[in-house]
């Protein structure tokens, strides 16, 4: 229902390209471009300053005419969305847009079996996911580029409040050459500073929950022996299994390479590293429309395993 120049504009103002823009909205990028000169033809006033054009990898930045044509747009954005929900709940549909952002490991072994399920029961919503650590998603919620986010550590933000969606464990991985990988028992945490480390990247909500609860168990993070920072869980379970070193990574995210035997979990004297995949939403806000179905569904879907897919 909303304005399509105006969906256009704001989605090339987001990531400010014009290419990006084009693979979101899935056209091409010269359509992009047209529609935002019609646009700027229309409203008489320039909305972007363009530095050689509007190629690949052009620096664009709004200009003051862009920047306060924005905050309305978003504005018309957000009313017609509030239209289309209103429009449904006469005829008792859950419709309209939802914007979730994601955290990286909430975004790789949680969400897609929950947005399946939810897409299935609730045709007529139409959904998009921006994912990154958890810093990333915690600053999109605060500038309301989304309704609700999902992450995996604490929000370090105080214009966002958390609500706890399911715990999650943090487990110690070796490859099955690994010392560690044959031993029946556990072994000491003072033997993590004796062995390299693949750890999460700075600002990622895993390795912040790893790193507190290692100096909450009396090893000092500077004794670590950081071997990799890697940007995803993924590449941490691959850098393991290569032989790189051990590594920190949530419990879902290793039950199928468990089943292939190409990492061992190894169990650490006296420490559980437990944490809360949390919604996350802008303070004094409550989740309404599609957002508040989508927390509930989320929530019954995590608490029964066939649906979670855990």
């Amino acid at each position: 229902m909303e304005n399509f120049r105006l969906k256009v504009f704001r989605t090339v103002a987001e990531g400010l390209s014009f290419r990006k823009a084009a693979e979101v909205l899935h056209l091409s990028q010269p359509a992009v471009s047209q529609q935002i000169r019609a646009l700027e033809e229309e409203a008489g006033v320039r909305l972007f300053d363009r530095a050689g054009g509007e190629g690949h990898g052009t620096q664009i930045a709004l200009t003051e005419a862009g920047r306060v044509l924005l905050k309305y747009a978003n504005r018309a954005a957000q009313t017609m969305a509030e239209a289309q929900r209103a429009l449904a709940a006469l005829n008792h549909e859950v419709a309209g847009e939802l914007r979730l952002g994601a955290s990286t490991t909430v975004a790789q072994y949680v969400l897609p079996h929950i947005l399946g399920a939810f897409l299935r029961q609730y045709p007529h919503v139409k959904l998009s996911v921006v994912s990154g650590n958890t810093e990333r998603i915690v600053q999109v919620v605060a500038e309301e580029r989304v309704a609700l986010g999902l992450i995996e550590g604490p929000a370090m933000r105080r214009e966002v409040k958390t609500e706890r969606m399911t715990r999650d464990e943090m487990v110690l991985i070796a490859s099955p050459d690994h010392p560690w990988a044959a031993l029946k028992g556990s072994i000491d945490v003072a033997e993590l500073a004796k062995v390299p480390l693949v750890l999460r990247e700075q600002g990622s909500g895993s390795r912040r929950v790893v790193e507190r609860a290692l100096k909450h168990a009396g090893l000092p993070l500077k004794s670590l022996q950081v071997a990799m920072e890697l940007d995803s869980t993924e590449a941490i379970i691959s850098g393991v299994e290569a032989g790189l070193g051990v590594g920190f990574v949530s419990r879902w995210s290793v039950t199928k390479v468990l089943r292939l035997g190409s990492v061992r979990v190894v169990r650490i004297k006296g420490l559980q590293i437990v944490r809360d995949f949390s919604f996350v939403r802008l303070a004094g806000t409550e989740a309404a429309g599609a957002a508040a179905v989508f927390q509930r569904f989320a929530l019954a879907a995590v608490a029964t395993p066939e649906k979670s897919g855990r």
